[in-house]
């Protein structure tokens, strides 16, 4: 069995932080002897727990990226106990060209886990993951957003779980990044990161925090945030933690009538905003034919009661992209004052200065 090309410029093992690369060999075109340098960061002092931290699974997604990128800049590793590993841009060619999948070999990385130490660049990169970081970590956040063609309300998930034990933990840690709003998962993970990760009995998160190919302040303030709250919850990072502002409002978005495909291609019309509460039969959209004027529009009605979490971004659609996602809303938001609110936003303000 062929080893995994990839190497590590920085010892897992040694205190103190380092920033180096994760080096995977790639002769190409225009570099014969390259190599794919992705960056990485350690913090570790003393022993405790390992947190593993990514962003840009997907290459077009931006928070994870940007959180991660503004983490590495910490110098106070006495704040630290234990380690964390941060790659701000774990499928990195995807990154670089601002796609979904990788440009090399058009393998979406959140596909093909456990991936190949034989296979294409995406695969190997996989591996890696597999069999050299995921083993040593105990705590694992992923950040994603809905890239360029997804926008969603920001929101920290967990997956239903065969060990009951390990989704509780699971979900204790994905309430604790306190998001806006919360959501336990109920799909077929196959092929997929959070599945390895959960296969080895870690603790997992996942995020969808906005996506249209952007980022916004508000959204990267979610995720940085998100990343102190998740290690502080992990015992790694000392502090307190900071909840969203208005709490977590819990969803449920497993019902199969939550997802609304689209039937027609065209262009969208849009009747509702992402957090609006609909009614089901509500108009949600209309796609008017672009072929020819005249023509009557498709209406799409909401299949069920609740609140829009999920939109299409580009206005022109394809038969079989998602539309919308409606979710149900579980618990009600928390109603506070604008006192409290202020008062929230001087506590992390004062708490986000690195």
């Amino acid at each position: 069995m062929r080893k995994n090309p990839i190497s590590a410029s920085i010892d897992f093992e040694q205190d103190g932080i380092q920033h180096g690369f994760l080096k995977l060999p790639y002769s190409r075109n225009d570099s014969a002897w390259g190599a794919i340098m992705i960056p990485i960061v350690q913090f570790k002092r003393g022993n405790g727990p390992t947190a593993l931290i990514t962003g840009a699974n997907h290459g077009d997604e931006y928070e994870g990226p940007v959180a991660l990128y503004n983490f590495a800049l910490r110098q106070d590793i006495e704040q630290f106990n234990g380690r964390v590993i941060v790659i701000p841009a774990m499928n990195y060619p995807a990154f670089l060209s601002a796609t979904r999948v990788s440009p090399i070999d058009n393998l979406n990385m959140n596909r093909i886990f456990p991936g190949r130490a034989d296979g294409s660049v995406t695969q190997q990169i996989a591996d890696y993951f597999s069999n050299t970081l995921l083993p040593i970590a105990d705590y694992v956040l992923d950040i994603h957003s809905g890239g360029k063609t997804l926008d969603f309300l920001p929101f920290a998930a967990y997956h239903s779980l065969p060990d009951r034990e390990q989704e509780a933990r699971c979900a204790a840690a994905a309430r604790a990044f306190s998001a806006p709003y919360f959501i336990k998962l109920v799909e077929d993970t196959g092929g997929m990161y959070d599945h390895q990760v959960e296969s080895m009995g870690k603790v997992f998160v996942s995020t969808e925090l906005g996506g249209s190919g952007t980022t916004s302040p508000n959204s990267i303030a979610i995720a940085k945030r998100g990343v102190d709250n998740f290690l502080i919850h992990a015992g790694i990072l000392n502090g307190e933690s900071i909840e969203s502002p208005d709490g977590s409002i819990e969803l449920d978005m497993n019902a199969g009538e939550s997802y609304l495909l689209a039937q027609h291609n065209g262009l969208v019309d849009p009747f509702v905003n992402l957090g609006d509460h609909v009614k089901k039969g509500d108009l949600l959209a209309r796609v008017h034919s672009t072929e020819r004027t005249g023509e009557k529009p498709f209406e799409y009605f909401a299949p069920r009661d609740g609140v829009i979490l999920t939109r299409h971004v580009p206005s022109l659609i394809k038969m079989g992209d998602c539309v919308f996602v409606i979710a149900e809303v579980v618990t009600e938001p928390v109603t506070r004052t604008v006192a409290e609110v202020a008062g929230f936003l001087n506590k992390y303000a004062k708490n986000n200065r690195h």
